[in-house]
C-alpha cells in the first residue's frame, strides 16, 4: 500500500488560521495550538458581542429619547403611549435621530404624542 503524505494539507490548514490570528499578541499568533485556543475564543466573544451591541444600541436610543422628552416637558412612557395611541411608526432609532439632528421636528412629534 502506498504511503499518504498530508503535509501540504496540514501545512494549507495550519497557514489559513496563522493568517487569521495576524495581530494577536505572543505565542498566539505563530504557535499553531495557542493560536488555534486564541481565534476560537475571538470567534466567540464575536458571536456574542454582535448581541450585545444590538442591546447596547437600543438603550443608547432610549437615553437619547428620554432626554430629549423631558426637554420637551414629557416623560419617555408617556412620549412612547402617545405615540401608539397616535399610530405613529417611528421606531426607536428614528426617534432618536429626530431628537439629536432635528429638535425642531422632534417637538412636533412630541406635541403630536400628548394630544
Amino acid at each position: 500500500m502506498t504511503r499518504v503524505k498530508r503535509g501540504t494539507v496540514t501545512k494549507k490548514r495550519h497557514k489559513r488560521l496563522l493568517k487569521q490570528t495576524k495581530g494577536f499578541w505572543g505565542q498566539r499568533k505563530n504557535i499553531f495550538k495557542r493560536a488555534k485556543e486564541t481565534l476560537l475564543r475571538a470567534l466567540a466573544f464575536a458571536f456574542k458581542g454582535r448581541k450585545l451591541k444590538k442591546r447596547d444600541m437600543r438603550s443608547l436610543f432610549i437615553m437619547r429619547i428620554k432626554a430629549a422628552a423631558e426637554s420637551n416637558g414629557t416623560k419617555y412612557n408617556k412620549l412612547i403611549h402617545g405615540l401608539k395611541l397616535a399610530d405613529v411608526q417611528l421606531n426607536r432609532k428614528m426617534l432618536s435621530q429626530l431628537a439629536v439632528y432635528d429638535p425642531a421636528v422632534f417637538s412636533q412629534i412630541v406635541h403630536i404624542a400628548q394630544q
